[in-house]
């Protein structure tokens, strides 16, 4: 048998020390309103950098990455189980070396850039010297790619970028963004697009605004204009027209990491909540001893065991083939789940918590909200599952039905070529051909 659920005691020991360093050195940094992202202020280094070093010295910083990047190349469930102690703090991946967007923008210039893109944006960005935005969706496009608007003309020996982009994380920390261009409009659907490296400070970036998630005291989700910003021939990331292959090698990674870092904002709900239901007294007890609570953390601790098993299990996986293609149905299902299991332990420490839940004191409304972020961010919760559901059933396309054959897949499929000619989407094709029959 090789099913296993031991953490070897090495590691075990790097989780024990990463609990207790969260607990006492980091978790206390997010009370004093600096923001994670804001590498330039010198009283967020001042406290930041030693910490900083301090990871390195235990082997633990950017462990996302592999060896030649300066990475541990500890794999997927390994990481999974650090994220489970870093997501319990908004500045722990900061700390660590792995905080969004910047290790997804990492990862995709360490795969397309070229030499000169590694050494000058790569190696600060790893050091955590630099800070960078994702610029792809955009205002009326959403993240849909075939949509965007935003474009790139080629003119002698520079690009000539022209557009709007919305929700560009860190946009006004950034020292760079990765913008999402189309460069080919008449290409296939999927090669119309490029990505390239434009540098914040460039004539014609523009961020209009700082966009706010409802309750956050200050944004940072840039509404960035590009009026005719040129940039270098050779800022562009990888090929012409290879911009969606290079947005999927980068959301691939950044939807479980994601969900890592949900599986511990999880867990510190449940246990602030486990904490007050102990602690707060009625005339006849504490609300722990009352059914209706003890519904609530049953539920919740049920919910977050199957989220976090199936998390662990998509991260095997990924260790296992290498490829995140072949792993894409559970990726999907786990960012689908992410948000309900997020907003559902995160609304019961609310209401448990009563008028302290829905204070800035506690940290439940903003985990309702991000909840909800979370099921729009890297795509949209429905088409995760749209996603899930066309994946599962490509097992399903040969099957015949042995009491009603005539509506097994391919005998659908056959009626479907015979009334609509060449199908193009099998979904639909089936759904067109049942309602004919």
């Amino acid at each position: 048998m090789a099913w296993d659920f031991e953490t070897e005691p090495e590691f075990a020991e790097k989780l024990e020390w990463m609990d207790q360093f969260v607990a006492e050195k980091v978790e206390p940094l997010s009370l004093l309103g600096i923001h994670p992202s804001d590498a330039k202020n010198p009283r967020r280094n001042q406290l930041v950098r030693p910490l900083q070093e301090a990871v390195k010295a235990r082997g633990l910083w950017a462990s996302h990455l592999g060896p030649e990047l300066g990475g541990q190349g500890y794999g997927q469930v390994k990481l999974g189980l650090m994220n489970e102690i870093l997501g319990r703090s908004s500045f722990a991946p900061s700390v660590f070396g792995c905080q969004a967007p910047d290790t997804g923008n990492a990862e995709i210039i360490a795969h397309y850039g070229t030499e000169e893109q590694k050494k000058r944006y790569l190696a600060p960005l790893l050091n955590n010297e630099m800070v960078s935005a994702f610029s792809m969706t955009e205002p009326q496009g959403g993240s849909d790619p075939l949509l965007f608007t935003t474009s790139a003309v080629l003119d002698g020996d520079e690009w000539v970028i022209k557009g709007e982009k919305w929700f560009s994380t860190n946009a006004k920390w950034s020292e760079f963004l990765i913008v999402m261009a189309v460069t080919d409009p008449e290409a296939p659907p999927y090669q119309r697009m490029s990505m390239f490296i434009v540098p914040t400070d460039t004539p014609g970036v523009e961020i209009l605004r700082n966009v706010a998630v409802y309750g956050q005291a200050e944004g940072s989700e840039g509404y960035v204009r590009y009026t005719d910003a040129r940039v270098p021939k050779d800022h562009l990331l990888g090929e012409r027209g290879g911009a969606f292959v290079i947005s999927q090698t980068r959301l691939g990674g950044g939807r479980i990491h994601h969900a890592m870092r949900t599986v511990g904002a999880c867990k510190r709900a449940l246990d602030l909540m486990c904490r007050r239901a102990v602690s707060r007294k009625t005339r006849d007890g504490v609300i722990a001893d009352k059914q209706a609570v003890q519904m609530q953390i049953a539920d919740s601790y049920i919910e977050l065991e199957q989220f976090r098993l199936f998390v662990l299990k998509t991260a095997w996986m990924i260790d296992k083939h290498k490829d995140y293609k072949k792993v894409r149905k559970d990726i999907a299902a786990i960012k689908a789940l992410m948000p309900k299991v997020y907003h559902d332990i995160a609304a019961r420490a609310l209401h448990i918590h009563g008028s302290l839940g829905v204070s800035a004191e506690m940290p439940f409304a903003g985990q309702v909200i991000g909840a909800f972020v979370m099921g729009i961010a890297d795509g949209p919760t429905e088409v995760h599952k749209v996603t899930v559901a066309r994946q599962h059933l490509r097992a399903y396309n040969d099957v015949e039905d042995p009491i009603f054959p005539e509506y097994s897949i391919p005998s659908l499929r056959a009626a479907a070529l015979e009334r609509y000619g060449d199908p193009t989407d099998t979904l639909v094709t089936i759904a067109e051909a049942a309602e004919a029959a």
